[in-house]
């Protein structure tokens, strides 16, 4: 498939914690970025690679009146495009980015039937920001809703008071962070890996759909967990970040 591709002016950039940063990017030709909550888009940059392309998930939610989209993008010192971005772009500066692609997603239903659990580590938090606010924005019925969110510390919890903020404005819809290596007794949040969170919620296995997103060996342990309980493939879905 021939991506076709558009300029987008990045008109701002936000420090969201240690080494991870918010592009929000316009784009001029687009009367709107209207997309299925989940998808990515393709960024060229101007590195010495065979492939100069990177695709990073659309942290924001779908609009039809707004041609802006946001990306949360961590810094991976072995790679060649996030050191580009993080070391050269700058707010005015001009992006080749793809139109919206991807299948993570699904298209807005008239309502959730099932609990939906989303689990992520780091920037996978990603497509799981866009869809709960597309929920909000639509006011779609629905179940639980519930995010697990895994990081190191604390300080790398992304879109944090958001998203305790989305707990009071979104009903039904719980945010769970977990520190794997936080050792600061003001830290009073769930410690460990996401794992033994969604075990323990779903040990008795009720009727669920279930996202994944974020570094491979988290998902692919998630994965045999759920079938583990029971969860059948059709109720679970994920994207691996290399």
């Amino acid at each position: 498939m021939k991506l076709e591709f558009h300029s987008a002016e990045v008109i701002d950039i936000i420090d969201e914690a240690p080494k991870v940063k918010r592009y929000v990017f316009r784009v001029p030709s687009m009367q709107c970025c209207d997309f299925i909550p989940g998808q990515f888009t393709m960024l060229d940059l101007p590195i010495v690679s065979k492939q100069t392309t990177r695709a990073y998930s659309i942290a924001s939610p779908p609009s039809k009146t707004d041609n802006t989209f946001e990306l949360v993008i961590v810094l991976n010192p072995e790679g060649l495009g996030t050191p580009y971005l993080f070391d050269n772009i700058k707010v005015g500066d001009i992006v080749p980015a793809s139109g919206f692609i991807g299948k993570f997603g699904k298209a807005r239903p008239a309502a959730f039937e099932k609990e939906m659990c989303y689990i992520c580590t780091g920037t996978g938090i990603a497509p799981f920001r866009s869809m709960l606010l597309d929920i909000k924005n639509y006011n779609i019925p629905h179940k639980s809703l519930t995010l697990i969110f895994g990081c190191r510390y604390e300080t790398d919890i992304l879109y944090r008071k958001e998203m305790e903020d989305l707990q009071n404005e979104l009903s039904d819809f719980k945010f769970i962070p977990v520190c794997s290596r936080e050792t600061s007794p003001d830290w009073k949040g769930a410690k460990g890996y996401v794992h033994q969170i969604y075990k323990d919620m779903f040990a008795d296995k009720p009727a669920a759909q279930f996202y994944i997103c974020g570094w491979k060996a988290m998902i692919m342990e998630t994965v045999e967990n759920l079938k583990t309980i029971g969860y059948e493939k059709g109720d679970i879905k994920f994207e691996l970040y290399d």
